[in-house]
């Protein structure tokens, strides 16, 4: 009887493809375990198993697989699941899926090895030069990878070279699969058994005292163990008794020490410091048993609480019953900034059941959480982590808080799998019978439309802890400002006056300005040229600290030009202003203060966010200018004034959600200010104070903004009313791009009628060299997501076997807003 198995591969196929096993193979494997199998003529690929049956595939031969490559399953059937439905969800393929969801140590991938071919005999002089390099190099050693034949050749596409050499028969090659994955081993000592007894211990003093050095090691060795009841590490004994290895070397030679070696996790916290969590105040406790009440009936529950309103501390009171019960807690920011604040918070309550999981973790640390998760350890009982943390292997999940739950950066744009984490993480509690606690001062409005239809439960919480009074919300009209001169660079004379104020009673500052950089254009005054991207339809962002103009779309960088390229005139001016401008300005006006800037160009590196946001904690930044970084959540206890430099570029944009997002970020960051016991003070800049949004703004209007808002979706078709998927065509060619989507919209409008937006080209049309053109789709409620899908399938399907269109990459988004 023959067996079979049916794997995904981690590339972008709709299909699972079968493969042929033996009975043994059969009887071990298991679906979510890995096998290497070949795919396509050489490449080998490590697979995932879905299912094991005896069912051949009717179309091709089942390939038998190369070996298997794990003892237990690595993926849980919950993950297949929520994949599964990823996929057919979101229109993308589960092996893009599974490429989103496997840390990268698990998705291995065959590495060519090059051989010397010992079998034949060959004329050394017709070999080329770089072909007679790499055969050179085959004399010296057995075999080349790819990597080393790179730097041997001084090329980066070696596999024409390779190719020659395979047709003259002078090489062979083979893939192997390698394991990326190591686990991290610490020596330990500990003192030998035989000297165990105090009798032969003080023998042992009295014998080495002629060896100071080593006798020193052993008295510390004795201070450490009473100090604490662990193993002891070589490297911290070599610390405390500021000795050398050599002398702990000679007293495991000596039989007087002996090690021994552990396995330890990458990352571990420290147990938690008292372990209580908070008392909470009234108006918490009354929202603590409302959420609780609200699950008694439904799933999801809408958890409004105000800026500084404590809802951590409510959510801590969840999570302690939930860990209670055993079960396992998923708690989801939408910024790794967040979660470094968040860490130490939770560690007080938590302490070691913490675990933390997201991009910024290295390759290895990731592969430990994922374990932990999956042996359902104590350390791994409170999983925090950014959106990719949706895709941990949980055995027996109890609740996730979806903290900010607003937020846009809790959906994946690019590459697929595009999804949405708030709404992935509601389908992944539903097949765990699981709670999930939406959390935000300003909710999306899909998700407070749902609230209001009764889909979720809703609990609000009014009052900021501790009674402090909401910020007072100022605007300032920076036209009439510029008017009467009362501007210093970007600063209106109200706001110097108040950062005067407030550092002078020793607070501190943050101003805000959703752009980073020194200024994002740059211009000539004689002939107006300003330099643009080569790459991409927008011009350059000048940053100063690099004297570079870099763009923020493709990452192409060029020296800050002494002149202008078009005309030669050295007179140019920079437009529009950064972060950097701004942090360049404050040093000049407040030159006795530090100043401290919060970006994506200040936070590279795996602790950047911590060190930015400890100095800032510590009081060691007066002031802090920052993107949205800086208004995602996080608890500043003594900041008492907050400046938004430019309120309008952020109501100006062409995108349906542009008032709701401004709204957010503007009350978001006002938030941060004033947590304690003072009243804290926001002053927003702008040329149009009398925008509407601006003026709920300043009273903290959001169920104005709301019903202003909801109207207009209702009238102009836009969610929560209709669903929306979003379809764009790539391609370098601009005609091509443009026939293509006059193709794809005109199908669509045959079957969707007037419910079809565009093509049209997007503000920023170009990026990397590729043209963009997009179409929409609106869904009514009454008309079946399934079919449409289904639908677009087909057309798109159509499209690919047109040969004029071949080279156009069509993206379908789904919830693309």
């Amino acid at each position: 009887m023959s067996y079979f198995i049916n794997v995904i591969l981690p590339i972008p196929l709709d299909k699972e493809f079968t493969y042929s096993i033996n009975k043994t193979e059969a009887a071990f494997l298991k679906p979510g375990m890995r096998v290497a199998v070949q795919f396509g003529k050489s490449k080998v690929y490590a697979a995932l198993v879905t299912k094991i049956h005896e069912t051949p595939p009717l179309v091709y031969e089942a390939k038998e697989i190369e070996h298997i490559l794990d003892e237990f399953a690595i993926v849980t059937p919950q993950q297949l699941k929520i994949w599964a439905w990823i996929s057919e969800y979101y229109m993308c393929t589960k092996g893009e899926v599974m490429r989103a969801a496997l840390p990268g140590a698990f998705l291995l991938e065959s590495e060519t090895i090059v051989f010397k071919n010992e079998q034949t005999s060959f004329d050394e002089s017709l070999l080329k030069d770089d072909e007679f390099l790499i055969f050179e190099a085959l004399q010296y050693q057995s075999v080349l990878r790819v990597q080393e034949i790179m730097n041997i050749i001084g090329k980066k596409n070696v596999l024409p070279v390779i190719k020659r050499l395979l047709e003259k028969e002078v090489i062979t090659v083979q893939e192997e699969i390698y394991e990326q994955y190591k686990p991290k081993i610490v020596r330990f000592v500990r003192l030998h058994k035989e000297y165990n007894k105090e009798a032969s211990l003080r023998d042992l003093l009295d014998s080495m005292t002629r060896s100071p050095k080593q006798r020193e090691v052993l008295l510390h060795l004795f201070t450490l163990q009473a100090q604490a009841n662990k193993p002891i590490k070589v490297s911290e004994l070599i610390k405390t008794s500021n000795s050398s290895s050599s002398v702990v070397k000679t007293l495991i030679n000596k039989g007087i020490l002996e090690e021994y070696h552990l396995q330890r996790d990458r990352v571990e916290y420290e147990t938690g410091k008292n372990g209580e969590s908070k008392e909470l105040n009234e108006y918490q406790h009354k929202a603590f048993l409302e959420i609780e009440n609200s699950f008694k009936e439904k799933d999801v529950c809408l958890f409004h609480g105000v800026t500084s309103s404590g809802k951590t501390e409510v959510y801590v009171k969840l999570i302690e019953k939930v860990i209670q019960e055993g079960k396992q807690v998923l708690y989801l920011l939408p910024e790794i900034a967040l979660t470094t604040q968040l860490i130490t918070r939770l560690q007080e309550y938590f302490g070691e059941k913490l675990t933390v999981y997201h991009s910024k973790y290295s390759v290895n640390e990731r592969v430990e959480a994922w374990n932990n998760v999956k042996a359902g350890k104590s350390k791994a009982q409170v999983i925090i982590g950014a959106r990719s943390a949706i895709f941990l292997p949980f055995v027996n999940l109890g609740l996730i808080v979806v903290d900010e739950e607003h937020e846009n950066t809790f959906k994946q744009y690019d590459p697929a799998p595009r999804y949405h984490a708030r709404d992935t993480a509601i389908v992944l509690a539903k097949m765990f019978g699981a709670k999930v606690v939406l959390g935000s001062a300003t909710p999306a409005l899909e998700t407070y439309y749902n609230a209001n239809q009764g889909k979720y439960g809703f609990v609000q919480l009014t009052r900021r802890f501790g009674n402090v009074l909401m910020p007072e919300i100022n605007l300032v009209d920076v036209k009439t400002k510029y008017k009467k001169k009362e501007m210093t660079g970007h600063f209106s004379d109200t706001l110097l006056i108040s950062i005067r104020e407030v550092l002078a009673e020793g607070e501190q500052v943050i101003l805000f300005q959703n752009r980073r950089g020194y200024s994002p254009v740059v211009e000539c005054n004689t002939c107006g040229h300003s330099p643009q991207c080569p790459n991409c339809d927008v011009s350059l962002t000048f940053h100063s600290y690099r004297n570079q103009l870099r763009c923020h779309y493709c990452g192409y960088h060029m020296a800050m030009p002494q002149k202008c390229i078009v005309c030669e005139s050295v007179d140019l001016t920079t437009k529009g202003f950064g972060t950097e401008q701004i942090e360049n300005e404050l040093q000049e006006l407040f030159p006795d203060h530090a100043i401290g800037r919060m970006d994506q160009d200040t936070t590279r590196g795996k602790h950047g966010y911590e060190k930015i946001i400890n100095r800032f904690e510590e009081g060691d930044i007066d002031i802090m200018v920052g993107t949205q970084m800086l208004s995602k959540g996080l608890d500043f206890r003594n900041v008492s004034l907050v400046g938004i430099m430019n309120a309008d570029n952020l109501l100006n944009f062409p995108d349906f959600r542009a008032h709701e997002r401004s709204f957010q970020l503007m009350q978001q960051v006002a938030g941060r200010a004033g947590r304690t016991k003072k009243r804290g003070k926001v002053l927003i800049q702008t040329y149009n104070p009398y925008h509407q949004i601006l003026q709920q703004v300043s009273v903290n209007d959001y169920l104005g903004m709301y019903k202003d808002q909801i109207e207009e979706r209702h009238q102009y078709k836009y969610p929560p009313f209709y669903k929306i998927i979003k379809i764009t065509g790539k391609h370098k060619d601009y005609n091509k791009v443009n026939d293509a989507m006059d193709w794809l919209g005109v199908s669509f409008r045959n079957v969707f009628k007037l419910n079809v937006l565009g093509p049209e080209f997007p503000p920023i049309s170009r990026i990397r060299n590729q043209y963009h053109k997009n179409i929409i789709i609106k869904i009514p409620q009454k008309q079946s997501l399934q079919k449409t899908k289904e639908v677009i399938k087909k057309i798109n399907t159509s499209f690919k076997s047109i040969k004029e269109f071949s080279g156009v990459r069509i993206i379908i988004n789904v919830d693309n807003y």
